[in-house]
C-alpha cells in the first residue's frame, strides 16, 4: 500500500474539507463532517481533518501511479477551490504524484 500525507496551512480548513467533498460525492462516495471526511476514488482514497488552522490530506493507494492520481486530483481542486489564499500542498511519502502543488 503506497500512502503520503500533506499538510496544508489554512484558516479555512473545514470550509475546504466540505467543499472537496462535497464537490467530489456528486461522482464518488464520500463522507464528512466539519471536521472529518473522506472520499474513495477509484484509484485509491483520500481522508481529510481540519483543525485550527490547518487540513490535513493522507492518500492512499495500491501503486504509485495510482497515488499520483488521487494527490493530483485533490491538490488541483484544492488549489482551485482556494485560488484566493494560492495554498501549497506539498506530499510528505509515497513514491507518485508531485513534491509540490
Amino acid at each position: 500500500m503506497e500512502t503520503s500525507t500533506a499538510l496544508v496551512r489554512t484558516d479555512k480548513a473545514s470550509r475546504f474539507l466540505v467543499q472537496l467533498c462535497k464537490h467530489f460525492g456528486h461522482k464518488v462516495p464520500a463522507e464528512w463532517t466539519e471536521t472529518d471526511g473522506v472520499v474513495r476514488f477509484e484509484p485509491g482514497t483520500c481522508r481529510m481533518a481540519a483543525s485550527e488552522g490547518a487540513l490535513t490530506l493522507a492518500c492512499e493507494s495500491e501503486s504509485p501511479e495510482a497515488l499520483a492520481v488521487v494527490q493530483d486530483v485533490i491538490a488541483s481542486h484544492l488549489q482551485r477551490f482556494a485560488w484566493k489564499e494560492e495554498l501549497s500542498v506539498s506530499w510528505a511519502g509515497g513514491t507518485g504524484g508531485t513534491a509540490s502543488r
